[in-house]
């Protein structure tokens, strides 16, 4: 238990300076005000019978992207226990403004505690989990020794760990091994993921290979209703060409800004939707559009107070939780994170609405998904601004290609369906074992 007691005595140093740093953060900008209180088990409502039913399941999904693959898995759980009280537990406030919109089948949505043992305990007392079900290698060490000492099962579900995590797992090798021993099982998305955590030092026999739960969320999400109430929204000509630049980092705007100036020389007529992974960085981009000679831009957000677009050329989105149905509206996407050394993001929610994708060679983070959607002519690499401004003029210049391609890649994330029962199977084998134990 030395390590334990070394990790501990980290978290103590560290919250001398990080305190600071956070209260100022939270005085100045207003951002993690909502989830401070309740991360410190204080000011934590719940419905009076939120916490009703049998089995108890605690999901817990860290931000926006693990709420995406623990939606399908709490609706497949709902069905196979009608009468569970199933919490899910985020760490962001995005994360938790997703989950109370997305995943209706839980009973109640909170905050996950700050991993100090007096306040994992009294979150602990409070939901009085059988089990507690992680998404995507979310592991903390005195939240995960806590539910060992108590009984409740832990059951890790689309298992993911990317080549970056990977590295810095291995260095503390020694570490992970120990924690992983008081894991019960680990549902991973791939073989390359089961690998690598089983190098990291779980135990075989606790190892499955399941799939990826994010093709049956988006899958099942892609609704045409969803793309024609956008299109609205936006007062998008009928028949207009769309460029959709999604999670987009410092860096990429620039080019998706010079590589849109050149495509208006070829089609007047297309409309640029912008989508920055940090929408506090909107003014920035609204200064370097602006310098391009394209000030006429219309922010998501005015439109969303009523005003309406018209002529502007440019729609920035500096909303949350808008992207999935921007991209319903797309003619062709690039998604970002990927021509800098950011490891890419998320490129099946185009996928699920039928786009060609294209995106940068730093795709370290969606290796699987970038071999498949690559394989059916959907994904494709390029290199620098000359690359993709040439590959969306071609993709431009072939409508019928392009909806080809388009619909072979929304084949491949609805081949892929079906690993949420999976997981949901996994968690209830487990309930079943400690119900007949």
């Amino acid at each position: 238990m030395a390590y334990l007691h070394l990790y501990n005595f980290i978290l103590v140093v560290a919250s001398f300076f990080l305190l600071p740093f956070y209260g100022i953060k939270i005085l100045l900008t207003g951002k993690y005000r909502k989830s401070i209180g309740p991360k410190l088990g204080i000011a934590v409502r719940l419905p009076a019978d939120a916490l009703e039913g049998a089995p108890r399941i605690w999901v817990h999904a860290v931000s926006v992207g693990e709420v995406t693959a623990a939606a399908p898995i709490v609706s497949a759980l709902r069905d196979m226990f009608p009468q569970a009280c199933i919490v899910l537990s985020t760490s962001t406030e995005t994360g938790q403004e997703m989950a109370r919109r997305l995943v209706t089948a839980a009973s109640a949505c909170l905050y996950y505690p700050l991993d100090i043992p007096w306040v994992v305990r009294k979150a602990l007392r409070t939901i009085r989990p059988d089990v507690f079900v992680p998404v995507e290698t979310e592991l903390w060490p005195n939240f995960i020794r806590i539910c060992r000492q108590r009984g409740v099962r832990i059951v890790m579900v689309n298992g993911r760990i990317s080549p970056r995590s990977f590295t810095r797992y291995a260095r503390t090798r020694f570490f992970w091994k120990r924690l992983l021993a008081w894991v019960d099982e680990m549902g991973m998305i791939s073989a390359v993921d089961a690998d690598r955590i089983m190098t990291i030092g779980a135990a075989r026999g606790t190892v499955r290979v399941e799939g990826n739960a994010k093709y049956d969320s988006l899958a099942s999400r892609a609704d045409d209703h969803l793309r024609e109430e956008m299109g609205r929204t936006l007062n998008l000509p009928e028949g207009c060409p769309v460029f959709v630049a999604g999670s987009t980092h410092a860096g990429e705007e620039r080019v998706v800004l010079s590589v849109y100036k050149k495509i208006l020389a070829h089609h007047p007529d297309c409309i640029l939707i912008i989508v920055p992974r940090h929408i506090e960085r909107s003014a920035e981009i609204l200064a370097l559009a602006a310098d391009k000679g394209l000030s006429d831009c219309i922010r998501m957000s005015e439109i969303r107070k009523g005003r309406t677009r018209h002529d502007e050329r440019i729609v920035l989105v500096d909303m949350i939780g808008e992207l999935f149905k921007i991209y319903s509206l797309a003619t062709v996407v690039f998604c970002g994170g990927s021509l800098v050394p950011r490891g890419g993001q998320n490129i099946l929610e185009p996928a699920a609405w039928g786009k060609v994708i294209c995106y940068g060679p730093s795709m370290e983070d969606f290796l699987d998904e970038k071999r498949l959607l690559e394989d059916a002519g959907a994904g494709i690499t390029v290199h620098d601004e000359a690359d993709l401004e040439a590959t969306l003029l071609h993709l431009l210049a072939d409508p019928a290609g392009l909806v080809a391609r388009g619909h072979a890649g929304r084949r491949v994330v609805t081949a892929n369906k079906g690993a949420a029962r999976r997981y949901a199977q996994l968690i209830g084998a487990w309930l079943g074992a400690e119900t007949n134990g």
